[in-house]
């Protein structure tokens, strides 16, 4: 009895390292194929990242790309080097600013809460401007200094970039470790917001692998230990009388 539940357990130990193998290896290969890391140089995108940040951004196509989303892009009159910007309007939109202090979409004041406090009264003027049809309107979340859409107005579709100029989307902030980006706010009442992409899965995948590599791994040494208690213990009761 005692031997066949040690034999239980070790093929229930085997299968749990084994499987927690596949969870842990497939979660990071999953991760490499969906998402892609970016250093950050610059604080254009200040306080959501700043320099030196590194984030995960998820591998995304450019018409997926929502109001409220902070991209990854190429421009080729921007230096053709990968940027990072906040999209606050896309094709058929009219953007303005400023209305009170705040940027407008459409109309609508939009309350930027991602934005430093004060960067309101620094944001520079923007004329009004409608969007080309598949194009984006791209903003810093540091409004004093950004290169962006606003430094780009002499140029052709108005300083707007193309939605296939866009490569991902970011997620996280994974160092230092800031976690999620904030769900952006104001954008609500203007369409859809994008939904978080799957890191959160795909780490706890990795997780649940991991604990399930090293519980499989315990279970050996555990079993063993407890088997030389209970021989110890067997052979420590005296004999009885006879």
């Amino acid at each position: 009895m005692e031997e066949g539940r040690g034999r239980l357990g070790s093929t229930l130990s085997g299968l749990a390292v084994a499987f927690g193998c596949v969870l842990f290896l497939g979660g990071f290969v999953w991760g490499a194929i969906v998402y892609k890391p970016y250093t950050v140089p610059t604080d254009s995108m200040s306080p959501t990242i700043v320099a030196g940040d590194r984030v995960l951004a998820q591998r995304v196509d450019g018409a997926d790309v929502k109001r409220g989303d902070v991209v990854v892009f190429r421009q080729k009159s921007w230096g053709d080097l990968p940027l990072v910007k906040r999209v606050v309007a896309v094709g058929g939109d009219t953007v303005a600013c400023c209305t009170d202090g705040r940027l407008t979409v459409n109309g609508k004041e939009i309350h930027e809460s991602y934005l430093a406090k004060g960067q309101a009264a620094e944001f520079r003027n923007i004329p009004t401007i409608t969007v080309p049809k598949d194009r984006l309107f791209m903003l810093g979340d540091e409004r004093s200094g950004s290169l962006d859409s606003t430094a780009h107005l002499t140029e052709a579709f108005s300083g707007t970039v193309g939605r296939e100029a866009v490569d991902a989307r970011v997620d996280a902030v994974v160092w230092p470790l800031n976690g999620m980006l904030a769900r952006p706010t104001g954008f609500e009442e203007l369409g859809p917001l994008s939904s978080p992409g799957p890191l959160s899965l795909i780490l706890g995948t990795i997780a649940a692998g991991a604990v399930l590599v090293m519980a499989g791994g315990a279970y050996g040494p555990i079993a063993r230990r407890a088997a030389r208690k209970r021989s110890g213990a067997v052979r420590a009761e005296p004999a009885g009388v006879r």
